[in-house]
């Protein structure tokens, strides 16, 4: 059962983002059905969804009411007829034209074999996949990471030497078709990258780490920072990026709210709370006067849809802006969810 004692209410179930639904959804299933689920997403879908499941500690009824009803009102408008499964077009090809046409089509039809393969490979460091097919002639670097998600394929391109990206991108946009031989010296070595998947290193946020290390230091904070800036500027600038997550909104009193509210232009706002999680809307709907909060839910839903890109952008600039604050002395902020006694 979930609890909601300590869930800070939305303004309405209407309110709840997709994401937020999904949640919800995932949530009411069990932990069977639910990773039968998640085991269909890609890493980002699967990250970002996990994600909001673990900062909700708690659901109003009627959250979980609109999140139920607005999934089976999907089902209900695209299920029906699903059509041919692979293996029922796969016998039939078969019968048709024989095993390596049907195999053949069947390819064209479904994306090559090799792509759920490489679906695999997501959860490998970018780095280390760009370790291993640093070596491998430029040809089949371009088609590994053509058969790659997007958002890996760049995140191994900009680890790889830099003298060679500009050949190995030509070489990927000139693709159009991956002759058998190719496709076969590919499968191997995605074979050999999948084989070493569970030796790669434990992948660690040391930034992220020492933000949530100095967010619990107050007294020491700022003449730790400027300790490690001596020695690394660039890295202390990261740090302090992560000690001021958007997140964080959630946690502030109304005053220190209402004075950021006022700093941060409401058009600004209006984009970085896009897509935002439901309790730093709601923080920030409760600390502006209730004739503001109507007019700006009504910006948020004329502005409509904004790209991701945006709204991270929007949502750094309104943090830039919270830590100038801090640094003048105007505000105090907790950057840490604190425990509670009673």
């Amino acid at each position: 059962m979930l609890d909601t004692d300590d869930f800070i209410p939305a303004a309405s179930a209407a309110g709840l983002s997709p994401v937020e639904r999904a949640a919800i959804v995932l949530l009411s299933m069990g932990e069977e059905p639910a990773a039968a689920v998640l085991r269909c997403l890609s890493r980002e879908e699967l990250l970002g969804v996990t994600q909001v499941m673990s900062r909700l500690s708690g659901i109003k009824v009627d959250w979980v009411k609109t999140a139920l009803q607005n999934f089976f009102d999907d089902y209900r408008e695209q299920s029906g007829v699903h059509g041919a499964s692979r293996s029922y077009l796969k016998r039939s090809l078969d019968l048709a034209l024989g095993g390596d046409i049907a195999t053949s089509v069947l390819n064209n039809i479904y994306g090559d074999a090799i792509r759920p393969k490489m679906q695999r490979l997501q959860w490998a460091s970018p780095k280390w996949l760009a370790d291993h097919i640093a070596d491998e002639h430029v040809r089949m670097q371009a088609v590994f990471l053509a058969f790659l998600p997007a958002t890996l394929a760049s995140d191994v391109i900009a680890a790889l030497p830099e003298a060679g990206r500009d050949l190995v991108l030509l070489n990927v946009a000139r693709l159009t078709e991956v002759d058998a031989e190719l496709l076969g010296e590919l499968e191997l070595l995605v074979e050999r990258c999948l084989a070493g998947l569970g030796q790669q290193g434990a992948s660690v946020e040391g930034v992220r780490q020492v933000a949530e290390i100095l967010n619990r230091l107050p007294a020491e904070r700022q003449q730790m920072v400027e300790l490690l800036r001596a020695h690394d500027p660039e890295v202390v600038s990261e740090i302090e990026v992560s000690m001021y997550d958007f997140f964080i909104l959630s946690r502030q009193s109304e005053s220190v709210l209402t004075r950021v509210i006022e700093e941060v232009p409401i058009e600004l706002w209006a984009v970085a709370l896009k897509g935002a999680e439901a309790k730093v809307r709601d923080a920030i709907l409760a600390a502006m006067p209730r004739r503001q909060a109507q007019s700006f839910e009504d910006l948020i839903r004329r502005s409509g849809p904004v790209p991701l890109s945006r709204a991270e952008a929007a949502r750094n600039e309104v943090m830039a802006q919270v830590k100038a604050l801090v640094d003048a002395g105007e505000i105090q902020v907790q950057l840490f969810a604190e425990a509670t006694v009673e």
